[in-house]
């Protein structure tokens, strides 16, 4: 079933028990390759979810800012995007342009992700695609400017989001994680596999 909340495009439930465990695997191929780290923000303060990445380049923070590194922190490079999520991009996106960068987010029980945009890419006009699995996450939709109402929906694993067109610059974030909501990982949590173009 797809909803559209202010442009974004969430396909629910669209992979089913046995994609998503088959991905999670994925996951871990791609967090054993680059280990997951804690970047700070440019403010010095830590974020509250853990990350890496695969493909060409890598979502990165620090004190100089937000940007794509073509290594990991320790100096590896980024394990190749999974031809499963690349697939699962050309599917809902109908792109055959591949993305640059899959971010993976690890968020635990108390971890949480502020209202932002989505905005260190060059060509805006290339949509983003965010897989969730694990715990529900509450997912926040505000507007291309910072302030006024917003709407929230449960993401569940499974859910597939599409975001683009007139969204594509629209301030999202996770307010918090229903910890413990799903079995697929052994120790709770969530996982979010977010899709872009870069360059």
């Amino acid at each position: 079933m797809k909803v559209n909340i202010r442009g974004f495009d969430i396909h629910k439930g669209h992979l089913g028990v046995e994609a998503q465990v088959a991905l999670l695997d994925e996951v871990r191929a791609i967090a054993k390759a680059a280990p997951v780290f804690s970047p700070d923000t440019p403010y010095g303060k830590p974020m509250s979810v853990r990350m890496t990445s695969a493909g060409s380049v890598g979502w990165y923070a620090d004190h100089s800012g937000y940007r794509y590194a073509p290594h990991h922190p320790n100096g590896c490079a980024w394990p190749p995007i999974p031809s499963s999520v690349l697939n699962l991009w050309h599917e809902l996106t109908g792109l055959e342009r591949v993305p640059d960068c899959c971010l993976v987010n690890f968020y635990g029980a108390d971890a949480h992700m502020g209202m932002h945009q989505d905005k260190s890419e060059a060509n805006f006009e290339w949509p983003v695609l965010s897989v969730s699995l694990g715990d529900a996450a509450l997912f926040r939709v505000g507007n291309t400017t910072r302030g006024g109402k917003t709407e929230s929906v449960w993401l569940e694993s499974g859910d597939v989001v599409v975001m683009g067109g007139a969204a594509r610059l629209a301030y999202h974030g996770v307010d918090r994680i229903r910890f413990g909501s799903s079995r697929l990982l052994p120790k709770g949590g969530r996982i979010n596999l977010t899709c872009r173009v870069v360059t």
